[in-house]
């Protein structure tokens, strides 16, 4: 396996933002005078191949294993398959990509507000079920000090819990390994006292809301992640996961929409 290229620099007057062909990663943004927003491990592995930890992967067709709980790779190949660059340009990116019958284009605007969608058409002449997450990795201050508003009453698959399902109380704040799978499509809202500033993320086109830190003891299980670099990260992924897949009849095309939005504190 080969050394990634370099990803393309499509900043602009608003941010700074970079995106590799491979899974139309997105590993960059910044808002002009903001701290950074999209985090990445100092021990990624960037390599032809291999996943990216960090930034915003592109969990597609299916998420983590799949409904079937065996399918690999894990989030599927969309994430380690190279994209077409359909138009790369200053502030903006989109990108092409065909799995089967499924064809996906990924459109990035990278300005003030970081706006994603991913446009999936099936083209083929039967029925296809697939599931998808924007998986975002956001950079906080301390994760441990963050609290998410926003998902109050939603019920959830807690992953850490084996798979069982439980209803939100309050605003969410992590005490230990997270893994979540809210049945959620409202707006949450990022609250980092550290860092004094809020992250609003909001979709459209999605029935799930991932939240996602591996804490202490499962970050030092994972090579291409610093076994202290944890608490500066959270993933608040956009999708349509487990129950919330998607099905397109032949022809049909499912849009899929993820902002982020940095607010003061």
């Amino acid at each position: 396996m080969g050394t990634l290229p370099a990803p393309h620099d499509i900043s602009g007057p608003e941010a700074t933002a970079a995106i590799h062909e491979q899974g139309a990663h997105l590993v960059t943004w910044t808002p002009v005078g903001e701290q950074p927003v999209l985090w990445v491990s100092h021990d990624t592995f960037l390599q032809e191949g291999t996943a990216i930890r960090g930034g915003v992967p592109i969990c597609f067709p299916w998420f983590g294993p799949g409904r079937s709980g065996d399918r690999k790779p894990s989030h599927g190949p969309a994430r380690t398959t190279p994209w077409e660059p359909v138009g790369i340009e200053e502030g903006r990116a989109q990108l092409s990509l065909t799995l089967g019958a499924l064809r996906a284009t990924y459109d990035v605007r990278a300005g003030r507000r970081l706006e994603l969608a991913l446009r999936v058409t099936n083209v083929g002449s039967q029925e296809e079920t697939y599931e998808e997450a924007l998986h975002a990795y956001l950079v906080v201050g301390d994760v441990r000090q963050v609290r998410l508003d926003g998902l109050d009453r939603a019920s959830y698959v807690d992953k850490t819990d084996q798979g069982r399902t439980h209803r939100q109380e309050g605003p969410v704040t992590l005490r230990g390994e997270t893994d979540r799978v809210y049945r959620s499509a409202c707006p949450v809202t990022v609250v980092d006292p550290v860092l004094g500033r809020r992250l609003r993320v909001t979709t459209s086109g999605s029935a799930s809301t991932v939240v996602w830190n591996p804490w202490a003891d499962k970050a030092a299980g994972l090579a291409d992640m610093g076994d202290d670099e944890w608490p500066g990260m959270l993933c608040v992924e956009g999708g349509n996961v487990l129950a919330d897949e998607i099905t397109l009849a032949p022809g049909d095309t499912h849009t899929l929409r993820y902002e982020i939005e940095v607010l003061a504190l």
